[in-house]
């Protein structure tokens, strides 16, 4: 069993944490609706292809994307996914985020974003990772997903490089990323030392090693108190 099925049976993945933030308000109309509509009918195919071009407000390197639009679109997208699966009756798992219309909306920015807007991206899923609770398991899944599913070894780079960050610079780790961490790490189906950008020079994959062995060692609930 890995450790994600594990942490399954922890009854507050189930739950959603408490905010004050109305993240609709946050995302423009032009993006807001017609991503709505979409998540409703999953219909309107050309709106997956029109979204990164949304997103985008300028042409200058580090400041093409709205960071603030990126962060509330993604959260938004979560709890929609969270309260369809609860409206299913579904627990949140890898197999069930898959094939709906808001894993569309990860996979199709993922692939068409360019670095820069993935790098957002992905920090927004990585904001996310955090104590136990229903948007922690939903977007450790996410990135889970997304790691596997990917058929562009710059977006399981890309992936690592987010988590990997995080290892290194916070103290301490939050719990949500600590066991996406492992868990990919850990678990065969990821295959994740078989990616040339763990082992691309000597030095690169001691660091990689080290901070697999630190996070193994360390146990996922001695992170609590980093709960934001």
């Amino acid at each position: 069993m890995s450790r994600l099925q594990q942490v399954d049976s922890i009854p507050e993945m189930a739950i959603e944490p408490k905010s004050n933030l109305n993240m609709a308000s946050i995302i423009p109309d032009s993006i807001r609706l017609p991503l709505d509509a979409y998540l409703r009918t999953r219909s309107a195919v050309d709106f997956l292809s029109a979204l990164p071009g949304m997103l985008q407000i300028s042409e200058n390197p580090g400041s093409k994307y709205n960071s603030t639009v990126m962060n509330a679109m993604v959260l938004y997208v979560g709890m929609k996914a969270i309260e369809s699966l609860h409206e299913r009756r579904q627990r949140i798992s890898i197999h069930t985020i898959a094939h709906t219309a808001f894993m569309d909306i990860f996979q199709n920015l993922a692939v068409q974003l360019c670095t820069e807007g993935r790098y957002l991206l992905f920090n927004a899923i990585a904001n996310q990772l955090r104590y136990p609770n229903a948007h922690t398991h939903y977007f450790s899944c996410v990135f889970l997903f997304l790691f596997l599913n990917s058929d562009h070894d710059a977006i399981q780079e890309q992936i690592t490089r987010i988590l990997f960050e995080r290892l290194v610079a916070l103290r301490p780790h939050p719990w949500g990323l600590l066991i996406t961490f492992i868990e990919l790490i850990k678990n065969p189906v990821y295959n994740f030392w078989k990616y040339e950008f763990t082992r691309c020079a000597p030095e690169i994959e001691r660091l990689f090693q080290n901070v697999a062995n630190t996070c193994v060692t360390a146990r996922p609930a001695d992170s609590e108190a980093s709960k934001a």
